[in-house]
């Protein structure tokens, strides 16, 4: 059954990978989710804030303005302990603008051997859901974790390779899509919304 106040979610991104990821973690919501570029939303919001939660808002509030429909906005990344939380939100420009996975994920690796120090990390994933302008809902997941040595699997995008669940032997890239739409940051961040919702 559609949910009475969500027949159709618009997601703030263009990225076709985590339009998909979204829509298997909303289906119990019963409605359509869309993405900026099935609205023709071509415009962008810099992401100012400090936080996972204030990157969030702020791309929930403004995309919000632009479509008639609820907009869900999502900021996350990775926080390594022995980088003092780096690269935090700054993990998709952390090794310089328009430089690929494989880069980041070397300059991360680079930056943790020369510290020395323990490879505790972890994912994690603001939500925001805004309409009109209006700021509805919020939540957070977070995904505990290991950096290990040297990327393994090939699934999923970014950190994945070199993010280790300890719990389980695997990298996120090493999960099936099943496997990481139970145990990611993402995926805890939508049940939390899912709890407030339904």
């Amino acid at each position: 059954m559609t949910h009475p106040l969500f027949p159709t979610l618009v997601l703030a991104t263009r990225n076709p990978g985590k339009l998909r990821e979204f829509q298997s973690l909303l289906e119990p919501l019963g409605g359509d989710v869309l993405s900026l570029a099935d609205m023709s939303v071509v415009e962008e919001f810099e992401e100012t804030g400090t936080t996972f939660a204030e990157n969030a808002r702020i791309k929930a509030i403004s995309y919000s303005r632009l479509v008639p429909f609820p907009i869900v906005a999502d900021d996350s990344g990775l926080e390594v302990a022995a980088l003092g939380g780096r690269p935090g939100v700054h993990s998709a420009r952390y090794a310089g603008a328009g430089a690929s996975d494989a880069a980041r994920v070397e300059k991360l690796l680079e930056e943790l051997a020369r510290t020395g120090g323990g490879r505790d990390a972890r994912f994690v994933c603001s939500l925001a859901v805004a309409r009109g302008g209006v700021l509805l809902y919020e939540s957070e997941g977070q995904c505990p974790g290991v950096i290990c040595g040297a990327p393994r699997g090939t699934h999923g995008f970014g950190y994945d390779p070199v993010f280790l669940l300890p719990d389980i032997g695997k990298t996120l890239a090493e999960l099936t899509d099943a496997e990481k739409n139970r145990l990611s940051h993402r995926a805890r961040a939508v049940a939390a919304l899912l709890r407030q919702l339904l």
